[in-house]
């Protein structure tokens, strides 16, 4: 797919900017340093005060690992959002509360049936009587 078949990312480039230094694992101040700029500088970027300069670009794809398509309209590489890490302990406890349901769940289910099974045969008994006296 190239980026004209894309779903452009409809955040304004300030957003983008700022998704991408926390995707990267920056602050503001490292960036900042690492670009030469001052804080207050990539803080108006990020708020959409103001855009970097051509050649900060080219120095913020590259930081940032986004393509320069991305930053300005949306389209392009894009930076990978952090994965949320889980962790087995995690996924133990998700399993234990889902077999804990599922037992929870047979029980019910035993149960409908039993009072299914007493109302069925209430209905019939009920409708014997009522032929009966006819």
């Amino acid at each position: 797919m190239n980026i004209y078949e894309q779903k452009p990312d409809m955040d304004t480039m300030g957003g983008r900017l700022s998704r991408a230094r926390e995707a990267a694992g920056l602050t503001a101040k490292d960036l900042a340093w690492r670009l030469g700029v001052k804080i207050a500088t990539v803080n108006a970027w990020e708020r959409d005060r103001s855009q970097p300069a051509t050649h900060r670009l080219n120095m913020l794809s590259g930081l940032l690992s986004v393509s320069i398509s991305w930053l300005l309209h949306g389209v392009g590489t894009s930076p990978v959002e952090p994965v949320e890490r889980v962790s087995a302990e995690k996924v133990a406890g998700q399993l234990e509360k889902l077999t804990s349901l599922h037992e929870e769940t047979g029980e019910l289910i035993g149960r409908i049936s039993k009072e299914l099974g007493n109302l069925g045969r209430i209905n019939k008994s009920l409708l014997e009587e009522l032929t009966a006296g006819e």
